[in-house]
């Protein structure tokens, strides 16, 4: 590694192969024993998989920080880290610059002399890119639920790649009490039994929303129930609320690390009789677990759950969900927030009842939206057919749409969590210029990849830089006339 005096690198040659002279290379036994450890690992990794950047360096890898040869132990502990298991997570920048922080200009600079520009250092680049594409193309040969069960094994295996966001502190917002890292979460749905939460953040997400989960376990709607339109990347979904129930999930959740930004999706039995009950359920259930939770009365996938939305049904139900949540504060307990989960497919007079019921029982949040019944402008007319509800890219500019006429109805104060076709950090951005303090997602990353919140909390930064932000926050309602006036 390289020596640090007065904040400039060591000159010594050996701690900057980049930049080590031919002449002084040229026949030595430096440069034959770079030579002889580049070659392909044998037995370990095949040579498609060995293609990656840094390759050449390898001998880095196996030498200490002085530029000796390393020890035979160190040797084997290293080559154990080369096995395919951790192939996902190791860094595509060479082992020769791995201090390019540290020494900053020190880097590259026999290169920039002969090319006259600076070396290029990617800060934050992984060999990921590759892989997802190779695990994208394999898991769409799958049928999607199959594929969907494939990568909770991953997550919960430690296969998936680590693509922690670096941390902004301009990217930093209190919502509803509750400080979050950057603005980018997970949207429920994909993990309903709380099996990965802790797996999903380390993805990059700043909070995760387990669920949608219901007092009993159900198996949901019959299959095939998930449907991929690739032309279109969206997917159709009626699962119906398929879950192993709340006992299951709070196992779960008891074990993970209680500051972790872990939402609750609570919902009703298909055959409840008492629905609201099953909301009350919920809360009481989960508080001690929970960070904060969602009522979700907009799936279209169980009969009669959006007629919850009418505002007589819906006044009462918050009523006796805050209610809940008003006693467990009385018994000590922290306040818990509780947002509400609405569909994109509302009437204007909806909008006005929604709006009116969460400012008068005080309601800490609301997440735009749910997926959408709508298949209009669709290029896979064949699974457009399927009944379920439709998320992904086409359902971007109608829950930004509704999201904007939402901010309008309930003022600058109410927290607002915008969903519905974030598949990149434009998107994200014009979700929070439509008056979301918040975005989350999930079918986006079906086809995007592990890699999407990663690059979207960097995106943001490098948006914060070039309009020279102090905070993501500047731009909120930036565009919120132009997408409430959006006819969609």
């Amino acid at each position: 590694m390289a020596r640090i005096h007065d904040g400039r690198a060591d000159k010594d040659e050996r701690y900057h192969i980049q930049d080590r002279s031919g002449a002084s290379m040229a026949g030595s036994p430096a440069c034959r024993t770079i030579r002889r450890r580049a070659r392909r690992p044998r037995r370990r990794l095949h040579s498609f998989l060995d293609g990656r950047s840094g390759r050449r360096d390898r001998s880095a890898t196996f030498r200490g920080p002085d530029g000796s040869a390393a020890r035979r132990r160190r040797r084997r502990r290293a080559r154990r880290q080369a096995r395919l298991r951790a192939l996902a997570r190791r860094s595509a920048v060479s082992a020769s610059l791995w201090t390019a922080d540290a020494r900053r200009g020190a880097v590259g600079k026999a290169p920039a002399a002969r090319f006259r520009r600076q070396a290029y250092l990617p800060r934050a680049s992984t060999m990921t890119g590759p892989l997802e594409r190779l695990a994208r193309r394999g898991l769409f040969l799958l049928d999607p639920e199959t594929a969907h069960g494939i990568s909770i094994k991953a997550l919960k295996s430690g296969l998936a790649p680590s693509c922690a966001a670096p941390a902004d502190t301009r990217l930093e917002q209190t919502i509803a009490g509750l400080v979050f890292p950057n603005p980018v979460g997970m949207a429920a749905g994909y993990d309903k039994n709380a099996e990965v939460p802790e797996a999903l953040l380390r993805l990059g997400f700043s909070f995760t929303e387990i669920g949608t989960v219901t007092p009993r376990p159900q198996q949901g709607n019959d299959k095939p129930r998930i449907f991929r339109l690739v032309e279109d990347e969206a997917v159709i979904n009626r699962l119906g609320f398929n879950n192993d129930g709340h006992g299951a999930a709070l196992a779960r959740l008891q074990a993970c690390a209680r500051q972790a930004l872990i939402g609750v999706n609570i919902g009703a039995n298909k055959d409840s009789a008492d629905r609201i009950a099953d909301y009350v359920a919920g809360i009481r259930t989960f508080y001690a677990v929970a960070r904060y939770f969602t009522a979700n009365i907009s799936s279209p996938n169980t009969p009669g759950l959006r007629d919850l939305q009418a505002r007589e049904s819906l006044a009462a139900l918050l009523s006796a969900v805050l209610a809940a949540r008003d006693e467990e504060v009385g018994k000590g307990g922290r306040r818990v927030p509780v947002f509400l989960k609405i569909a994109p497919d509302l009437t204007e007079a909806g909008m006005d009842d929604i709006a009116a019921e969460v400012l008068a029982h005080n309601l800490d949040g609301l997440i735009v939206s749910n997926t959408t019944l709508a298949r209009e402008g669709l290029r896979d007319q064949r699974q457009a057919k399927e009944a379920g509800g439709l998320s992904g890219k086409p359902l971007f500019e109608k829950s930004t749409a509704v999201l904007a006429r939402m901010r309008k109805r309930l003022g600058p104060n109410v927290p607002i969590i915008g969903v519905g076709g974030v598949s990149s950090a434009e998107t994200a951005a014009e979700k929070i210029r439509a008056g979301a303090d918040l975005v989350q997602l999930y079918s986006c990353m079906v086809y995007e990849g592990p890699g999407l919140p990663g690059r979207i909390v960097r995106g943001l930064s490098g948006l914060c830089d070039r309009d020279k932000l102090t905070t993501i926050r500047e731009i909120r309602d930036s565009r919120l006339d132009y997408w409430a006036g959006r006819n969609v």
